[in-house]
């Protein structure tokens, strides 16, 4: 079996433009928010349990209503925790089939909540993609087109940046003064290594 990896970070680091570079040198990469909302538009179990939960206009004509959805969990913890719960274990379960049928020497997965979903623990390692706060909110206001204070409203959802790095096993620095693709390369060859 393939080694586990996961990429993490807080929003606008990077990590998914991290995870691209090991797809280019051939390493398969689960992504978790894309699984997540394709299992949120296509599965029927899934769909049922979201309409129970939040009511019916969490699907508009069979889609989902992400507006809806977003706004109703936005300032209120307890639904965000109950989405959480909702999805989470889905997407989990999912992410652990996907590596078990890797064959490559390692495979990662990328995903936000790693270690506030609790699924850092089945992981062998743990790579954090790290951005200045700044660079990080400049990002997400270019890529969302929306306003500084709704990026920070965001960002106190996820657990400190600081925080989250400590708790990973390398970090890949991508504050546009650093490259990053020698950082990828370098770790590449360390998992190859240890695959």
């Amino acid at each position: 079996m393939s080694l586990k990896i996961g990429i993490t970070s807080g929003i606008g680091s990077g990590k998914s433009t991290v995870s691209r570079i090991f797809e280019t040198l051939g390493v398969p990469v689960y992504y978790a928010d894309d699984v997540a909302k394709e299992l949120m538009h296509n599965n029927e179990d899934l769909k049922k349990r979201l309409i129970q939960a939040f009511g019916e206009e969490t699907y508009l004509d069979g889609k989902l209503n992400r507006k809806f959805l977003s706004a109703a969990v936005f300032n209120n913890d307890e639904k965000l925790q109950l989405l959480n719960s909702i999805v989470h274990p889905i997407v989990i379960a999912e992410g652990e089939k996907w590596m078990q049928a890797q064959t490559a020497p390692y495979a990662i997965k990328e995903a936000a909540l790693f270690f506030e979903s609790g699924s850092a623990t089945d992981l062998d390692y743990m790579i954090g993609v790290y951005a200045p706060e700044t660079l990080r909110i400049h990002r997400v206001m270019k890529r969302d087109n929306i306003t500084r204070e709704a990026v920070l409203a965001r960002m106190e959802k996820q657990i400190n940046e600081t925080v989250k790095m400590r708790l990973c096993d390398f970090v890949v620095v991508n504050d546009e003064q650093q490259m990053v693709i020698p950082q990828v390369l370098e770790l590449h060859q360390r998992f190859l290594a240890l695959g």
